[in-house]
Formats: C-alpha cells, structure tokens, sequence
C-alpha cells in the first residue's frame, strides 16, 4: 500500500507538501505545476489517505452530514447528488440524515454533533421539525448551512429562486387563456411557500382579467393536496387551474381529481413546482416547473466548506440555471 513517502518520492517534493496538496490545506504553497505533478503520482501509486489518522490529526473527520425532511423523497434526489459530488472534490463524504428525527435533546442531534461525527451539516428542515431542535442545530460548534430555509439572525442559508418559480407556474396558466388560477401551496409558515406565493401574486397582478388570488396552505404531501383540491371544487366558482407548489402535493391533486370526477386536463389544468421521476409517470404527465436541485447541492458544498475555514458567509440565491417550465399533458387551455 503506498505511503505519502512513495508519493512525495515520486513526485520529487516533501512530504509536508504531499499531505498539504492531499488534504486541500488551503495554506499549501505550492505551484499549479507541482500541484498536479503531486496529484498525478498519487493516482499512479493508487495512494489511499488515512481518513482516521488525519481525523486525530487535524480534529476533523472530513465527513459532512446532509438531512433532509424524507429521504425516500423524488424530489431530494438531484439535491443529493450535488452534495455528493460536490463533497467529493473536496475530499469529504456525505453522511445522510432525515430531517423527523431532529427533536429537542433527541439522540441524534447529540450524536452526530456532539461525538465529533462530521464536520459541518447541511440542514434542510421539514415542516413539523419543532422550533427548539432547529435552534439547538443553530447553536451547535459544528458549522451548518441551511437549505431552502432561512432563519431569523441567522447567515448562511441557500435557497431557490422559488418567486421565480411561483410566478413562471402561473404565467404558463395564465398565456393558455385560464382566469381563475388556484394556489395549492405549503403550510403557511414554511419560507418556500411563502415565495412561491410571492411569484404567483406577481403573475396574477399583471394580468388584468384574472380572478382574485385563492390559495390553500395545507403543506406539500399528497395528502395536502387531496385535502386542498377539494376544498378548492366546493367554492361557487371554482379554479379552471392550479399551481401546485410541490410535485408531491401534486400526484395527490391528480388522484382526488380522478374520485371527484374531474378530467385533466380538459377541466382543469394542474402545474406543479419541481420535477422528478415521478412527474412524467402519473396521468396525465405532469407539467412541471423544473429547479436547480443538483446546482443547489453543489453550492450548499461549496457554502459549508467556506464556514468550516472560517469564511464569513452570506444567504445565497442560486438562480442559475433559472427555473424551467417544462410543458406535459396536464395543462390545456380551458375548456369553451
């Protein structure tokens, strides 16, 4: 098994410089030329580093840890391979964590953070994670980043351009003729939703003949959406179109339609926030508003390992790629 001596012999350079240019120390002084050169023999010699030794000697573990509110979730699965490629240029690997088991003084809070486990987290939290467990996250030694969420006096989050994606889901709806445009959103107290909210009232409002804003806030799983869709067929005059603010909430959508007797879409036409696997395998397939899940992840790597060397760090909105519509057969215009 090759050495950082066989490495540092190779390359003809010292070993301190081999260890430094291997644990992307930043205060390595050393050339791109001989960088490369260092890098090439390791990969000759099939070099494998000591994660444990450099563990105890630089007190860090060089693993990061991502939670996210469900793992079994499509729409996390771009998301997840940004942070793992991300992860890996910079030598790290990713620990996966669900977002339900964080509870104030819970085992796993305490476990992950408070044995040394990982370096940092990244934090995307779920709807129902209870305030006192988000604080004591925010509060813990081991740097974090939060994802698609901001918190009040705290810096470093990274979000989605989700006003965008609010109002290019209803500007879709609103060129194919429809009026009376529903929102079929998050709970209220959620940051995405309250954006996508924005986006859709922007829509609304430079459109002169477009019905008043209706908007139920249920949350983001099917079941929110089954609940919404009915509440929204039972006004005097219900939506010809929904903005559904999650993929999710949308299949539920699609399903209450077909118990209620209502044709999609020939009757109403339904777009949906976010796009996965899942979308153009329901029926009809789904219209989706597709986001910068992978780049999302990559720049959460990139964020977090800024904070672990002691950067002062901004909220960031990565709006590049911008928001996609991309057009199935789940939206029409309405009917004559």
């Amino acid at each position: 098994m090759a050495t950082l001596g066989d490495v540092a012999a190779l390359a003809g350079v010292s070993i301190s410089a081999v260890s430094r240019v291997l644990s992307n120390d930043a205060s390595a002084r050393v050339s791109p030329a001989t960088r490369e050169r260092i890098t090439d023999a390791a990969k000759s010699l099939n070099y494998r580093p000591n994660f444990a030794g450099r563990a105890l000697r630089f007190s860090r573990s060089n693993v990061i840890a991502l939670i996210v509110p469900d793992l079994t979730n499509a729409v996390f699965a771009e998301l997840m391979r940004g942070v793992e490629e991300g992860a890996l240029e910079r030598g790290y690997v990713v620990l996966l964590a669900r977002a339900e088991d964080m509870q104030p003084g819970g085992e796993m809070i305490d476990r992950l953070l408070g044995e040394g486990r990982v370096d940092g987290v990244l934090l995307q939290v779920g709807d129902h994670v209870a305030q006192e467990a988000l604080d004591s996250m925010l509060e813990a030694p081991n740097p974090t980043v939060l994802v698609n969420s901001v918190h009040p006096g705290f810096s470093g989050s990274v979000t989605l351009d989700d006003v965008a994606a609010g109002r290019l889901a209803t500007e879709h709806l609103l060129g194919l003729g429809h009026t009376r445009i529903a929102l079929i959103n998050g709970l209220e107290t959620t940051y995405t939703a309250q954006q996508r909210a924005v986006g859709y009232r922007e829509a609304l409002g430079r459109a002169s003949a477009a019905a008043p804003e209706r908007i139920t806030w249920h949350g983001y799983e099917p079941r929110a959406g089954r609940m919404s869709l009915t509440e929204l067929m039972g006004d005097a005059e219900p939506p010809t179109a929904v903005v559904v603010a999650n993929i999710n909430s949308a299949i539920g959508v699609l399903g209450e339609a077909r118990v209620l007797g209502i044709r999609v879409p020939e009757e109403l036409s339904v777009v949906a926030v976010h796009d996965a696997w899942t979308a153009e395998n329901t029926w009809p397939p789904l219209t989706t508003v597709k986001m910068p899940l992978y780049e999302l992840g990559r720049h959460g790597v990139d964020t977090l390992y800024a904070r672990l060397h002691g950067e002062e760090i901004a909220d960031t909105v990565v709006a590049e790629p911008a928001p996609e519509l991309r057009v199935r057969e789940s939206t029409a215009p309405p009917a004559a």
